[in-house]
């Protein structure tokens, strides 16, 4: 499948100000079965782009602007072709088919930091799962989509505009959240129940509207199988992964990829307005 994706972001603030380097986590993540064709970058004001790889191998551009401005332009635009690749086309080692299995040694060790759940979260985390997450199936893959379906039907969807990500404790508590509040909270659960999760951000097509609606990015999950290596979950639709998702950055932390990762001075005191747009197309 080919897709076309287009991401405008614009800040407008309430004077002229120095845009400071900013960190962008916008191109798609190429692997053996997604493949982009294209990609550019468009700023106001004008802007030097450097690639780097982070330490999560993720590929974000450190951008540095030319001069002062009142207006902030980012638009960056792409076609990626993905394989028409089923999302249950894996196999699992054998010792990992029925939940719960315990990672092999070399695993733990690789797979540690993506284990570790945050201090203090697991007793309400647990307590939570025990009230939402009552039908466990035996066989991994089928206890893996009762799993992200609790996640899905426990908690009402929000969007939500303003920046940063829940705790999943606040998730729970307030049973709402945005793309990245389920994924974020997705996370936790997987790591306080012994599979190796981490945060995923990036585009989908949503068949729904087929692109047509203003969007954002969007974000699920990835937990480690053993034999079938990294796996997609969307929690906010109860989802695997198919070919409609489009990573761009992965990370055990969720605010390590934010998109747009930057900040301007001012000898005064400015405010800023945000407005974002994402468009998610089908080409053929």
């Amino acid at each position: 499948m080919k897709l076309s994706i287009s991401h405008h972001t614009r800040y407008e603030y309430d004077r002229e100000v120095q845009l400071l380097p900013h960190l962008l986590y916008v191109r798609p993540r190429e692997n053996p079965l997604l493949q982009v064709n294209h990609f550019s970058f468009t700023f106001q004001p004008g802007a030097q782009v450097h690639w780097m790889r982070d330490d999560f191998d993720n590929l974000p551009a450190s951008v540095n602007f030319s001069a002062c401005s009142a207006t902030l332009d980012i638009l960056s635009e792409c076609t990626v072709a993905t394989a028409d690749t089923p999302p249950f086309d894996f196999l699992v080692r054998d010792y990992a088919a029925t939940f719960p299995f315990v990672y092999e040694p070399l695993h733990r060790f690789n797979l540690s930091i993506y284990l570790t759940p945050s201090a203090g979260a697991a007793a309400a985390l647990g307590r939570w799962l025990d009230q939402h997450f009552t039908n466990r199936p035996r066989e991994t893959v089928a206890w893996l989509l009762a799993f992200n379906q609790s996640i899905c039907r426990g908690l009402c969807y929000r969007r939500r505009d303003e920046p940063g990500i829940q705790t999943a404790l606040a998730t729970i508590a307030l049973g709402t959240g945005s793309c990245r509040d389920f994924a974020a909270l997705l996370v936790e659960c997987a790591r306080t129940l012994g599979i190796a999760a981490r945060f995923v951000s990036g585009y989908m097509l949503d068949p729904a509207d087929g692109g047509a609606t203003a969007g954002a990015m969007h974000a699920w999950v990835e937990v480690y199988l053993p034999g079938a290596g990294w796996i997609g979950l969307d929690p906010t639709h109860g989802l695997f992964c198919h070919n409609g998702y489009v990573p761009v950055a992965h990370a055990v932390v969720a605010e390590s990829v934010n998109p747009i990762q930057g900040s301007f001075f001012s000898a005064v005191p400015a405010t800023a307005r945000l407005t974002s747009d994402v468009r998610v197309r089908r080409l053929e």
